[in-house]
């Protein structure tokens, strides 16, 4: 048996889609052409004038091609008299058999390569005998070795068989060498036709070569993409009825139908980007009995496929320790175990690691615990890049705990060593270093020695232990509380010595508060783009007027310590966890180069390039924003907003338009009535703090509109939070 590539797909693939019962289908030149052309295996076809049947052999044979066809007998195998020629290997090409230009048909070229098959049959020695040799057969080598070579078609419904003679001088012949190859041009078929291809000798000296392949078929199906549209086009004849069905192919499991109809030619259907998925397949067949279906996959490589993809996955629990990732499609994905602190921070990965094997999607799999713990995350990369992290316990077990991650090192003679995992690595316990771990090492040893300890998970060399630090904690407000009661006395006495200028401060807060100044208002958490001077000095003064309002304001331009310290990552997460659980809002400040960022983010699916500068919170920001507008979180959370003459509504991404968007100054008053939530002024006093912002906010907004890049600096306020 000799096989060779395909020049397409096999049944079920891209190209075998042809009518039943077809043998020679007459088709137009360019669809034969764009047929032949989308073909993986065929770049350019050439094309053979003419309808005569030819061969032709390589340098060193002769050969002749008989007229007409023979029949197809191959006989039984009979042994060679001596050396013989017979076909070693067939190998085939597509070309064109053109009667005029543009009327040309798909042709299989055969190419059937022949070596010497047996031995020289060496003269006896006659001597012995008294016998002198035979004068003829001292020569046999300038003799010549012939062969009558049957190549034999089948294409279903119409079979043929071709005899082709070669010869080849007897010196030039090798025993088991290859001799050459003859050509023979050519045997008509039909696209999508599965044609078998055999060749033997008359008489036969050994087993007949055979060869099966599948022809391209007629392309019915067509993918094109327009902008954010990817339209499906079905080159199919007026009135023609036929099948259409989408569905996702997974490589576990059966494949799951999305949509399915039957329509009737010719169609172009449009499908919106954010629908398509690597594994987003596309059938076609003629609603006609026993019909062979087309099946198309042509998103396997497509950037937005992939992006769909991962913004589709999910992570979810399975108690007790199970966990599942699901996905419409399989993912190239690895998975990790790591460790999330309360205080904000990278989840540090842990030990053991999961599998490095590919996730199995929609499959349960276990984490290799013993124990549970709020802490504990997953989180799932793709060519290293963190794609889903979630804390999967985070609804059963409850918040993050302020607990302290032992590691235990088990060396011989049941030696072993301690550290804790904190964010700057794993100190050791009892070292003299200034982190919390090392000042409470010799406690933390004995809360592990009696039992205080959850083990999470043990192998012979290493063991994972959480201890609790509730009662640290407690210490820690026990002080507290001591050196309030400390201060409240103090405060007693001073107002025992100076109870008339006491009353006056009292008297003094209380106007503040009926004039609407709480001493503690929401929590705002204001997020820019930091472009340049000029517009920064414009989100301090919102941020300094905004203050007055009152509002805790927090603003990366007020906590440039922290960010060098923290960096803009953890900066931003803490400051979000803070005002979302004190009921606060996010605000982002949208600008041409915050619309940037976030394009690039939408667009192309990987993290937004290194922030503008070491204290840009917006671009380290995207990594949690984005997530949330996509998962539906965002509402009563986030608010956008954009200034006057810097930016139309138009150029905000649609993305970030399922939660308020304001113009500033022109939309004040509902700007800061959402701000301030439930507790909004009446709308009277609500007007009045607006014009307030608005004449804070307008100098600075008109000299960036005249001046772009005219220095600035933040306006002072109490900050709050930040």
């Amino acid at each position: 048996m000799v096989s060779a590539p395909p020049f397409g797909g096999g049944r079920t693939g891209p190209w075998a889609l042809v009518p039943p019962g077809t043998w020679k289908m007459p088709v137009p030149w360019f669809l034969l052409s764009l047929a032949l052309g989308r073909s993986p295996m065929v770049l350019s076809l050439e094309k053979l004038m003419g309808p005569q049947d030819t061969a032709r052999c390589s340098p060193g044979l002769s050969c002749h091609l008989w007229d007409g066809d023979v029949l197809c007998l191959p006989g039984s195998i009979v042994s060679a008299p001596g050396p013989v020629l017979v076909p070693t290997r067939l190998q085939t090409e597509l070309v064109l058999r053109c009667h005029q230009e543009t009327d040309c048909d798909l042709c299989v070229r055969v190419a059937i390569h022949l070596a010497v098959h047996g031995h020289w049959e060496e003269p006896k020695d006659e001597d012995k005998f008294g016998i002198a040799a035979d004068p003829e057969l001292e020569e046999p080598r300038n003799a010549f070795l012939q062969a009558q070579v049957v190549l034999s078609f089948q294409a279903y419904p119409t079979a043929r068989c071709v005899l082709l003679e070669v010869q080849v001088r007897a010196a030039l012949a090798q025993p088991g060498q290859s001799v050459g190859s003859v050509v023979f041009d050519c045997f008509e078929a039909a696209l999508g036709a599965e044609v078998r291809l055999w060749s033997y000798t008359q008489p036969r000296y050994q087993k007949e070569l055979n060869l099966t392949q599948q022809l391209p078929a007629l392309p019915w199906l067509s993918v094109s993409a327009d902008g954010d549209d990817v339209h499906l086009v079905l080159d199919v004849s007026e009135e023609q009825h036929f099948g259409l069905s989408l569905y996702w192919n997974q490589v576990q499991g059966p494949t799951k139908p999305w949509w399915h109809s039957n329509l009737t030619g010719p169609q172009n259907i449009t499908l919106n980007h954010t629908d398509l998925f690597p594994c987003l397949c596309i059938q076609v067949w003629p609603l006609e009995p026993d019909s062979v279906r087309t099946s198309l996959c042509p998103f396997r490589e497509d950037p937005r496929a992939h992006r769909n993809l991962w913004r589709a996955a999910r992570l979810r629990l399975l108690p007790p320790r199970g966990w599942q990732l699901n996905a419409p499609c399989s993912l190239l994905a690895e998975a990790t175990l790591c460790w999330q602190a309360p205080g904000g921070g990278p989840c540090q990965s842990l030990v053991p690691p999961l599998s490095r094997a590919n996730v199995t999607v929609n499959k349960t799999l276990q984490l290799p615990l013993l124990n549970a713990h709020p802490n504990l995350c997953v989180q799932v990369s793709s060519w290293e890049k963190l794609q889903l992290q979630e804390c999967l316990w985070a609804d059963s077990l409850g918040a993050l705990k302020d607990d302290m991650l032992l590691v235990e090192t088990r060396g011989p003679q049941d030696n072993r060593s301690l550290c804790a995992l904190e964010p700057s690595g794993c100190t050791p316990l009892l070292s003299r270093a200034s982190t919390r771990a090392a000042r409470l090492g010799e406690q933390l040893l004995q809360d592990l020695q009696s039992g205080q300890c959850l083990q999470l998970w043990e192998d012979d060399l290493r063991a994972l232990w959480a201890c609790p630090m509730d009662k640290y904690v407690h210490q820690r407000w026990a002080l507290v509380w001591l050196a309030c009661l400390l201060l409240a006395s103090v405060l007693f006495l001073l107002f025992l010595f100076k109870k008339d200028h006491v009353k006056g401060w009292l008297r003094l807060l209380k106007e503040d508060l009926r004039a609407g100044a709480a001493p503690r208002g929401r929590a705002a958490l204001l997020l820019y783009s930091a472009e340049d001077s000029g517009f920064e000095r414009l989100v301090g003064a919102l941020a300094s007027a905004l203050c007055q309002l009152p509002l805790r304001v927090a603003v990366d331009l007020w906590s440039r310590r922290e960010l060098s310290a923290q960096g803009p990552l953890a900066w931003f997460h803490a400051q979000r966890r803070q005002t979302l659980q004190d009921g606060g809002v996010v605000v982002l400040l949208f600008s041409p180069g915050a619309v940037a960022l976030c394009h690039e983010w939408l667009q192309d699916g990987a993290a937004a390039s290194a922030p503008h500068g070491p204290h840009d919170a917006f671009a380290a920001s995207l990594s949690c924003v984005l997530p949330d507008f996509l998962q539906g979180r965002a509402p009563g959370r986030y608010v956008g907003a954009y200034f006057d003459g810097l930016l139309h509504s138009e150029a905000v991404p649609a993305l970030f338009r399922s939660v308020p968007v304001f113009s500033l100054p022109s939309q004040l008053p509902d700007f800061l009535g959402t701000l301030q939530g439930p507790a909004a002024p009446r709308p009277g006093r609500l007007g009045e703090r607006a014009k307030q912002v608005s004449r804070a906010l307008q100098p600075a907004l008109d000299q960036l509109l005249q001046a772009p890049g005219a220095p600035g600096a933040p306006g002072d306020c109490t900050r709050d939070g930040t």
